[in-house]
């Protein structure tokens, strides 16, 4: 069985992580992919502290395996999910999109191992010196907001820049994406695209749907205009987006435009308005099954291409 340091460090027995996926990532997926092993992680997104409480509440009730909470630092409530993170002294805490530094003194106080998403090298060595557990290279494959470098080129920057364990994340789905992750440095992976495929991921039927029928051609990058790029399939919200990010709509009617689409995916299955967050590695999923056993899956599949590349290089 691979294990790595940051298994050690966290607890947990395999080193896959769950991708913190706003209005998805819940406390009953979160819990799925701990007690198979993993590291389970329960997405803040947008939403209050309240609802962040109720699923953390949800986790703990169903699993005693440690648990993360991914704080999107550009939401109006970030301010009090981080007070709320230090409060239930959740085992780990991860951060996107933005710089988590004014919060983390408070955050290591409370005993929490912090891990941010960097899509850079000088995020990376910022983090470092700020004191983080290890670090998150995401590339630009992955879902949701996205950097503009690929994991290929991000991740053994990073790990050249930092002596902290290294998770690799963006177009990882199966073994092969795992063993290449770890030739690259990283001593552990991130998968959120495959474990919307999971039987404990509470999305709508529909866009569980689009995800299985996904193809490698299936996503687009929106929002670059406004400075936020997000990863998304092709739908037809998608597209008028992208028309109207580059046919001259203002900047507030094209924030305006985008507001609750991700819920509207999320809970409706509204293929006209709704934000359906993808990332490239959608083409390589194919079934629905149990967190666990996607685990399982991955890992017993990265083995054998690891322990054949030692081989080959003795």
């Amino acid at each position: 069985m691979i294990k790595s340091a940051i298994c050690d460090m966290l607890g947990i027995r395999y080193p896959v992580f769950q991708g913190g996926m706003a209005w998805i990532a819940d406390g009953r997926l979160a819990a799925a992919v701990s007690n198979g092993g993993g590291l389970g992680i329960i997405a803040a997104g947008n939403a209050p502290a309240d609802y962040v409480r109720d699923q953390i509440e949800v986790a703990r009730a169903l699993t005693d395996e440690p648990i993360g909470l991914n704080i999107m630092l550009m939401s109006p409530y970030a301010d009090e999910i981080a007070r709320l993170a230090a409060e239930e002294r959740v085992d780990v805490v991860t951060t996107g999109a933005g710089n988590p530094g004014k919060y983390m003194k408070d955050w290591l106080a409370a005993g929490i191992k912090v891990i941010p998403v960097v899509a850079s090298v000088a995020m990376a060595k910022m983090m470092t010196r700020l004191g983080a557990s290890a670090l998150i290279a995401e590339g630009g494959e992955s879902g949701g907001h996205v950097g503009e470098l690929t994991t290929m080129v991000l991740v053994p920057q990073v790990c050249d820049a930092t002596d902290l364990p290294v998770i690799a994340a963006g177009g990882i789905a199966d073994g092969r994406g795992v063993a290449a992750a770890f030739m690259l440095g990283a001593c552990g992976v991130q998968m959120g695209t495959r474990f919307l495929s999971a039987c404990e991921c509470g999305i709508h039927p529909e866009y569980k749907e689009k995800i299985l029928k996904a193809t490698d051609l299936c996503t687009m990058v929106t929002g670059k205009r406004l400075g936020h790029p997000v990863r998304s399939l092709r739908t037809k919200f998608s597209r008028d987006y992208s028309k109207a990010e580059y046919g001259g709509m203002p900047d507030d009617e094209l924030e305006a435009f985008a507001a609750g689409a991700l819920r509207r995916a999320v809970q409706e299955g509204d293929g006209e308005k709704g934000c359906f967050l993808s990332g490239q590695a959608a083409g390589m999923v194919t079934r629905e099954q149990p967190a666990a056993e996607i685990i399982k899956e991955v890992m017993e599949g990265a083995e054998p291409l690891l322990m054949r590349s030692f081989q080959w290089v003795r």
